[in-house]
């Protein structure tokens, strides 16, 4: 459970930090997104194990959002809201949240609600898929990297640029589909790829596993 990678999807900046930096010392992963806007496209490169989802947020609203997911994920929600009515609580479920907890709220309850939905999840959840290149093997669901066995650190830009070559083996990537994917620009997006060769590539100006392919994009050879 410590490997689980959470999204807090939440537009009060102070509350993001909180929530992060609590579950963090749980020895959670976690991303932040300010908006549904900003969610997606983190959602895009990386798949998370929980969505911990504010409902009042400015143009689209929790619930709108829960609904965007549910019809193409089945990724656990824990909703947030200050309204704490059983209409609400009511909605929510409808729109595909497993659990609903009401502000203001005690760290130490949050943390158990996470415990129990991963607890109910992960178990069932089936193994992830792991790409191989060259003496590396990389989980996708897990975004872990490793060599011989060894973990490779990498940022969150870096496992989810990684992520979608490696959903993507054997085909060329161009740049806009890299930024549509993870959200980056074209100039980070060279950023990252540039980065990932440090780490992968005995000699990242020779690369032989992240290739570019002129004319097209990058490229992630697979075994």
């Amino acid at each position: 459970m410590g490997r689980a990678h959470l999204l807090v999807v939440d537009d009060d900046e102070r509350l993001r930090k909180l929530i992060s930096r609590f579950l963090t010392e749980k020895e959670l992963r976690v991303t932040t997104a300010s908006s549904a806007e900003d969610a997606r496209a983190r959602m895009a490169g990386i798949e998370f194990d929980l969505l911990i989802l504010d409902v009042m947020m400015p143009k689209e609203d929790g619930f709108e959002f829960a609904t965007w997911v549910r019809k193409r994920s089945q990724i656990p929600i824990l909703m947030l809201t200050a309204m704490d009515t059983v209409d609400k609580r009511i909605i929510g479920l409808e729109h595909g949240a497993d659990d609903y907890l009401a502000k203001p709220f005690e760290p130490r309850e949050l943390l158990l609600r996470v415990q129990s939905i991963l607890r109910r999840t992960l178990q069932t959840a089936p193994r992830h898929s792991t790409v191989t290149f060259g003496q590396f093997h990389f989980d996708i669901g897990r975004h872990e990297l490793r060599r011989r066995g060894e973990r490779i650190h990498l940022t969150s830009a870096e496992a989810a640029m990684l992520s979608i070559f490696a959903r993507n083996p054997g085909i060329a990537m161009s740049r806009d589909q890299l930024r549509s994917q993870s959200g980056a620009s074209d100039r980070a997006t060279d950023v990252h790829v540039a980065r990932l060769r440090r780490k992968i590539e005995s000699d990242p100006r020779m690369p032989r596993h992240l290739i570019t392919v002129w004319g097209e994009g990058y490229m992630l050879r697979a075994d």
